[in-house]
This record gives C-alpha cells, structure tokens and sequence, in this order.
C-alpha cells in the first residue's frame, strides 16, 4: 500500500514541477503576494493633501491651522483665497480635506463664545474621510483643552478647576495600529486556499481530461489510495508555502509571530481537509480543466469576501453573518491572527479549531462518496 502511494506521490511532484510555469505559481507567486499586500494594502492614512481657507488671519487661527499641518497627517498642499478656488480644487481632487475658518474666530475665543471651525472633506472615498474626520476630531478636542486651561490660568481660577479625567488609551496586541500586522497573517490563508483548491481541483481533471484516469483504475490502486496520491502532495506544497510567507512576514516585515507555530502548522493541516475535499468535489462536477478552473474562482471569492479578511463580519448585514458561520475561511483567518498577534493557544481557539475539523471532515468525506460514485 505504502509503496502505490509513494509512486503516486512521486508522479504527481513530477507533473505539477514539470512545467516551469507552475513552479512560479506555487512557489514565487505567493512571496510576491505577501510582499505586495505587505505593502500596497495599507490603511494607515497619512499625508492626506489639505488645503487652508483662512479668512480670520489671526494668531488665534494660525495656531490651530498649524496643529493640523505640523501634525503628520496632512500635508498642506494650497493656501485658499476664495470659494471659487477652493470649489475647483475639491472638485479636481487636488485637495481632501480643506479647512476653513471665517472672520471672527479670535473674538469668539477671547469672548468665550464658541468658535466655529469648517472642515469639508472629499467623501469620494468614504474611508479617507472617516480616517482625516477622526484625525480633525482629536486635534482639535486637544487644542480645545489647552484653550480652556489656558483660559482658566489667566483668570486665576486654576484652584476651582473641576476635576478632570485623564484620558490615555492603549492599544493591545498590535500597539502601533499597524494595518501590515493585520493583513499580512491573512495571506497565508488565501495562499492555503487557492493552491490547495486549484492543485487538487485541476489534478484529478486532467486525468479525465487526457484519458489517463481508466489507465490509473485498472492499476492495482485502490481508490483511497489513488485520493491520497493525489492530495498528499498539494498538502505537502501549502506547508511549504506557509514556512515562505511566516518566513516573509517575520523577517522583512516585523509581523509579530507571538504563538506557536506547532499550532499554527496543526490548524493549518485542520484547514485543508475542507480546501482538500471542496477541491475533489468540484473534480468530480467538472469534465475539462477550464470548468474546474471556474468553479474554483466561483467558490473561492466569495469565500474570501465573506471570512472578514478586508470587510468585518459585525458590519455585514445579519442574514450574511448567519452564512459565515458556514464558511470555514472565516474559523482559518480568525486563528491564523489570533496565534500571530494574541498568542492565544488551544485554550481559547478549540471551538474555532472544532468548528475547522467537522467541517473538514464532513467535506472529505463527501467529496470521497461523490468521488467513489463517479468513478
């Protein structure tokens, strides 16, 4: 038994590395996905391009102007003299965020009246805006505050000063908010999923489709032994190319890697029970390579879209999160993040683990059923 696998294994390395192609899809491709998602995804905002409309041009207004300049997220790009120039500007997208202060704001301060501060923002893109609008929001509580006390040292008032909270917040598990931490660990899930899913898919239709699959079953093979010929290897494959992208995250990018890595390598072999028995279910509905393609893109974005990778499930609408609890890339991503940024172990992932081994199992097991029928 031991040795029909062994051949199977040895025939299907030797026609997956047959073509140099197929090398750089399994193994480069990945490394360049890692490292450009490492870089290009990124939802760390800075240099947002602002332009200032200061009709006050007072000390007052220039100090608060300047906080926002000088504070690192944006980069003022235009000095605004008119509505006319600032309309054009936010119209051509020169600008995203302008702000605008109008006559009378140094005498509302020295006042102690309320001085009004306008902010118009480029919602075009709903994310920037949201980000720049939080950013505006802290700078100015905080120069608001200074304000206040400054007010309050003046009129020697600074002994009935109400009692004030000092508030300092603390970020956990990923200190600085950085958005690489987040998204890099989230590729070796796609990684597992596509190769796994393509591979396995693809490799028992190209027996039907070249004419070898009757060659193979008249063999003394046996079924399961012919299925764990052709998994073992792509199992085998997707751990190599989760060692490279670990490998990647770790060393270029200063992931975080605070868990085990025996349980990652577990969880991971959990995982692919279900990629590698969607996979050999969707060989036994497709005739031709093209079909098994298809149908593996059809199952894999959604898949994707729907395991909180870029989008959190708590924002989908409620009937979509019921069906993410079907979807076993949303049980992988939630551990992969939580061995790299938590070092959480079995303790707390059991139930995402439990939930990763029946559907894997339930999924093999079909998949050879369906699979044992069509043959």
């Amino acid at each position: 038994m031991f040795d029909r696998i062994r051949q199977m294994l040895i025939k299907e390395f030797i026609q997956v590395f047959r073509d140099p192609r197929m090398r750089g899809v399994i193994f480069i491709l990945p490394c360049l996905e890692v490292i450009v998602i490492g870089y290009a995804v990124n939802m760390d905002i800075r240099d947002i391009r602002a332009g200032i409309y200061d009709r006050d041009n007072t000390p007052a207004s220039r100090e608060l102007l300047s906080r926002f300049s000088g504070s690192g997220y944006f980069d003022v790009v235009a000095q605004i003299d008119d509505d006319r120039q600032m309309d054009d500007l936010v119209l051509r997208s020169n600008v995203q965020v302008v702000f605008r202060i109008d006559h009378g704001f140094a005498g509302d301060l020295e006042g102690g009246r309320t001085a009004q501060l306008q902010v118009i923002c480029d919602g075009t893109d709903s994310n920037t805006a949201g980000i720049a609008l939080s950013y505006v929001n802290r700078i100015t509580s905080d120069y608001s505050r200074e304000m206040l006390a400054r007010r309050l040292q003046q009129s020697r008032l600074m002994a009935q000063l109400p009692v004030r909270i000092d508030f300092r917040t603390r970020a956990w598990f990923n200190e600085n908010l950085d958005s690489r931490n987040y998204f890099v660990p989230g590729v070796i899930v796609i990684v597992v999923s596509l190769v796994s899913l393509l591979l396995t898919s693809m490799s028992v239709v190209r027996e039907k489709e070249i004419g070898t699959i009757e060659q193979i079953m008249v063999t003394p093979i046996t079924p399961l032994e012919f299925i764990l010929g052709k998994t073992l290897p792509f199992v085998l494959i997707a751990f190599v190319d989760v060692t490279l992208i670990l490998l990647i995250g770790v060393f270029w990018f200063q992931v975080p890697m605070r868990g085990s890595i025996v349980l990652l390598y577990f969880s991971t072999g959990l995982y692919l029970l279900t990629m590698l028995g969607m996979g050999l279910l969707i060989s036994t509905v497709s005739q031709t390579q093209q079909q098994a393609l298809m149908s593996t893109f059809l199952y894999f974005f959604p898949a994707m879209l729907l395991s909180g990778f870029s989008f959190p499930i708590a924002n989908m609408p409620q009937a979509i999160q019921w069906l993410t609890y079907l979807n076993p890339v949303a049980y992988f991503l939630v551990v992969v993040r939580s061995i790299f940024l938590k070092g959480v172990g079995l303790a707390f992932l059991w139930p995402d683990l439990l939930a990763l081994a029946v559907m894997g199992v339930a999924t093999l097991f079909l998949a050879v059923r369906r699979f044992h029928k069509t043959l």
